[in-house]
C-alpha cells in the first residue's frame, strides 16, 4: 500500500514540483523584463508626446489637415497625443513578447519571431497610407485650382475623385506590403479602378460632349495662329 502510495501521488507531486522549480527563474525573468518595459514605454510615451509637441507637430498637422480628418473619423486626441501612446504601447508590446521568450517555449518563441518580422511590414504599411493622404490632399487641391482656372463646371467632383483615386491606390499597396490576400487586391483594385476610369470617360463623352466640345474649341481658339511661312528665298 505503501509502494502504491508513494508511486501513485507522491512521485507525480515531485516531479510537478520539479518541473515548477526548474520554470520559477524563467518566470521571475519574465516579470522583471515585463515590469522594466512597462516602465520604460510609460516614459518614453511621455517624453515622445512632450518632444512632439515643443516641435508643433500639432500645428503643422493642423495645417495639412490631418486634424481634421481626424475629427471626421471619431479621433479627439491630437496627432502628438496618438504617436505618443503609440510608442508606448509598442515598447509594451516588445517587452510583453521578449518576457514570453524568456520562458524558453518553442511556441512562443516561434510566435516572438513571426511577430517581430511582421513588424517593419506594418510600419511601412502605415507609412505609405500616411503618406498616400497627405499626396491625395495636394493632389486634390492641385486638381481643383486647375479645374477652376480650366472653366470646368465639375471642379470639386475631380478633385474629389483623384482624392478617392489616389487613397485607394496608397490602400491597396499598403494591404499588399501587409500580404492580406494579394491577388484579392490587386485584381480588386484593378477591376475597380479601370471601371471608374471607364465610366468617368463614358459619362463625360455621353453627358457632356457639348461642354468637351465647347471646351476644346475654346482652347483651341486662344492659342496664337501659325506664322504664315516666310516667302524669301535663301541663295
Amino acid at each position: 500500500m505503501k509502494d502504491f502510495f508513494d508511486k501513485a501521488l507522491l512521485a507525480p507531486l515531485e516531479h510537478l514540483g520539479g518541473q515548477v522549480l526548474a520554470v520559477l527563474p524563467n518566470v521571475l525573468a519574465m516579470a522583471i523584463i515585463v515590469g522594466v518595459g512597462f516602465v520604460a514605454a510609460w516614459a518614453l510615451g511621455h517624453a515622445v508626446e512632450r518632444l512632439l509637441r515643443v516641435m508643433r507637430l500639432d500645428e503643422l498637422c493642423n495645417r495639412l489637415g490631418i486634424n481634421a480628418a481626424l475629427a471626421r473619423g471619431g479621433v479627439k486626441a491630437d496627432p502628438s497625443r496618438i504617436v505618443g501612446r503609440t510608442t508606448y504601447w509598442m515598447i509594451v508590446s516588445f517587452a510583453v513578447i521578449a518576457g514570453l521568450g524568456a520562458l524558453n517555449l518553442q511556441p512562443i518563441n516561434r510566435f516572438a519571431q513571426s511577430f517581430l518580422a511582421y513588424i517593419p511590414h506594418v510600419l511601412t504599411g502605415g507609412v505609405i497610407l500616411v503618406a498616400g493622404y497627405l499626396l491625395s490632399n495636394f493632389i486634390s487641391q492641385g486638381v481643383l485650382i486647375a479645374a477652376v482656372n480650366a472653366g470646368l463646371p465639375p471642379a470639386r467632383l475631380i478633385a474629389n475623385m483623384s482624392r478617392w483615386g489616389v487613397q485607394l491606390f496608397a490602400l491597396a499597396m499598403a494591404l499588399e506590403e501587409l500580404g492580406i490576400a494579394q491577388s484579392v487586391v490587386i485584381v480588386g483594385f484593378g477591376i475597380t479602378f479601370g471601371g471608374v476610369v471607364f465610366a468617368t470617360c463614358l459619362a463625360f463623352g455621353l453627358g457632356a460632349k457639348d461642354l468637351a466640345k465647347d471646351y476644346l474649341e475654346r482652347t483651341l481658339s486662344n492659342r496664337p495662329r501659325d506664322r504664315a511661312p516666310d516667302d524669301l528665298r535663301h541663295l
